[in-house]
């Protein structure tokens, strides 16, 4: 649902407005900001349930989520990054694992799997 606001909004280089904001959409937004394909995101505190509002750049062509969690082991990881990405050379999943939400790559790195949230490229 807040993908779908992201989405319509790259087309026009522009900032979005997603609500209700969380913990676990923020650090997805983290992991994106981290790859370059977001510019920036502020939280805006309006004592009710927040409002996250995120700067494009215009490098983001698709994000999405993935319902239900999935479990990703970390044999499977290349399996899922085959039917989700277009390429190998870019787009990421973002997973969340016992050490806290972070790409797939990352997650290889440390050796660990874990649930899978979405994905962005």
């Amino acid at each position: 649902w807040y993908q779908r606001r992201v989405r319509e909004a790259v087309v026009s280089t522009q900032s979005t407005g997603i609500r209700p904001s969380s913990k676990v959409i923020v650090k997805f937004l983290t992991v994106m900001m981290k790859h370059g394909y977001i510019d920036e995101f502020e939280v805006v505190d309006d004592h009710r349930a927040g409002k996250i509002v995120v700067f494009l750049n215009g490098r983001l062509n698709k994000c999405g989520v993935i319902s239900p969690r999935f479990d990703v082991c970390i044999n499977d990881i290349e399996k899922w990054t085959t039917n989700l990405l277009p390429s190998r050379q870019f787009g990421y999943l973002v997973l969340t694992t016992s050490s806290g939400i972070m790409d797939h790559e990352e997650a290889r790195r440390k050796h660990t799997g874990g649930k899978i949230l979405g994905f962005f490229y």
